[in-house]
């Protein structure tokens, strides 16, 4: 008989299942492998974990939105099933598959721009953002590449470099690329002096202009990546200026703008991609996490004339658009676009930020609620003037969350902003019982 806790009942954390495998984990993984709660998962559906001690949690964090169409998606599970009848791997280099080519076809179809594209496939976010810096160097001839504070594009070599917070990503782990500059994102509850926001975009794009005449010239940067929504950065979505302005930039001195969408991508933030909501068009955009419903997949996607410019051999790996992983995508975009997923991220999301302003009404703790979609960061404060970071107090409710039974995530330079990302196909009931659990333990540590 399970007796395991359901969602808003107080539970040990961890179980006593989960606690003996901790044990092994702590012996065996090192202590950089990261996690958030010490539990074990058993099985998931939809929005909903049972994790190995029978207790059952509201997934807000959806595997760091990978999960965008949930735990086990029935569509998804299916497809990968059929597939695993026919063949697993044969590496696209020695032995071509359709499922690679029609999985290209499609996100070249629904990915912004008037133009033709290719698509490189690869297996992680950081791969992808790799290989876009290799490819933008490739056929601009240049090295400089343009990155933002509070980036994140990944923990290898290159993208290491781009990201920008140092502990716990990028401490001592240096040199680093000395071909990357950094420039201020135009983070609108934190631009200085209470500048207007679309002011201090204005200032960020003139930071960028202005270094070409001080620090790197437009003739030796190849490309501009942006994240369109910061991701670990504190899921901030800049004005439209601030796109608007990299896009100009990048017409203007014929510089490559690299969109890492690997977070905020496949639907999360109400469109297809976080881009379109600027109406601007990348030369590179970059996809992954919620692309393979949950199977590992990343993709470059890149005006024809830029992703050919490689020569023969210069991009790929044996396992990249691994079968398995294109089906499964190929499904993830059939669900997003059958079950009209985009519109009920924006319906979701609507109800999530409305409860959220109510909450920010009763609660000093809450500065900024603020997103797109079902991309929605609550960043906290201890005093609203000062706006200083609320870090430990986020910590603790972050705990609280997790023992009434909701797994929530934090995020952020100062580890102060709660990012909200629960699957797309989350129920309502279950999505205001997250909200509940969330407002309950806020409450608390607020006093």
């Amino acid at each position: 008989m399970n007796k395991g806790k359901k969602p808003g009942e107080k539970r040990e954390v961890p179980g006593a299942k989960s606690a003996e495998l901790l044990k092994l984990r702590n012996q065996y993984v090192p202590r950089g492998v990261f996690q958030i709660t010490p539990v074990f998962i058993e099985k998931g559906k939809g929005a909903i974990v049972e994790d190995v001690d029978g207790h059952e949690y509201i997934d807000f964090s959806a595997g760091i939105s990978t999960l965008s169409i949930g735990h086990s998606n029935d569509e998804v599970t299916e497809a990968i099933k059929e597939q695993t009848g026919k063949h697993l791997h044969t590496c696209f280099h020695v032995l071509m598959y359709e499922s690679y080519v029609k999985l290209a076809q499609k996100l070249a179809e629904i990915t912004p721009g008037s133009f033709a594209k290719q698509v490189l496939l690869a297996n992680s976010g950081a791969e992808a953002v790799e290989n876009a810096v290799k490819i933008a160097r490739r056929y601009t001839g240049k090295r400089g590449i343009i990155a933002f504070e509070n980036a994140f594009h990944g923990r290898t070599a290159i993208a290491m470099g781009l990201t920008s917070q140092v502990k716990y990503y990028k401490y001592g782990f240096g040199p680093f690329d000395p071909s990357i500059q950094r420039f201020p994102y135009a983070y609108s509850y934190r631009a200085p002096f209470g500048v207007d926001p679309d002011i201090y975009a204005d200032y960020c794009i003139q930071k960028i202009e202005d270094s070409f005449k001080t620090h790197t010239p437009a003739e030796e940067t190849a490309a501009i990546i942006v994240e369109p929504v910061l991701g670990e950065g504190g899921f901030v979505a800049p004005p439209a200026v601030f796109i608007k302005g990299l896009r100009h930039i990048c017409d203007k001195y014929k510089i490559l703008l690299i969109a890492d969408e690997v977070q905020s991508g496949m639907g999360r933030t109400g469109k297809m991609w976080a881009i379109e909501h600027y109406g601007v068009a990348p030369d590179i955009l970059l996809s992954a996490k919620g692309l393979g419903g949950g199977l590992v997949i990343s993709a470059v996607i890149g005006r024809k004339e830029v992703m050919d410019s490689v020569d023969i051999g210069g991009i790929g790996g044996t396992f990249g658009g691994n079968p398995l992983s294109c089906i499964a995508a190929l499904k993830t975009i059939e669900v997003i676009e059958s079950h009209d997923l985009l519109a009920r991220a924006n319906h979701l999301g609507r109800i999530t930020t409305d409860r959220l302003n109510k909450m920010k009404l009763k609660y000093n703790l809450i500065g900024d609620v603020r997103g797109l979609g079902c991309m929605i960061g609550v960043e906290l404060v201890k005093d609203r003037i000062t706006k200083e970071p609320a870090s430990e107090e986020t910590g603790k409710i972050q705990k609280k969350c997790i023992e009434r039974g909701l797994l929530i995530m934090s995020c952020g330079a100062l580890h102060n902003v709660f990012r909200l990302m629960f699957p797309l196909v989350i129920t309502e009931n279950e999505l205001q019982k997250g909200l509940d659990i969330f407002e309950d333990s806020l409450k608390e540590v607020a006093g």
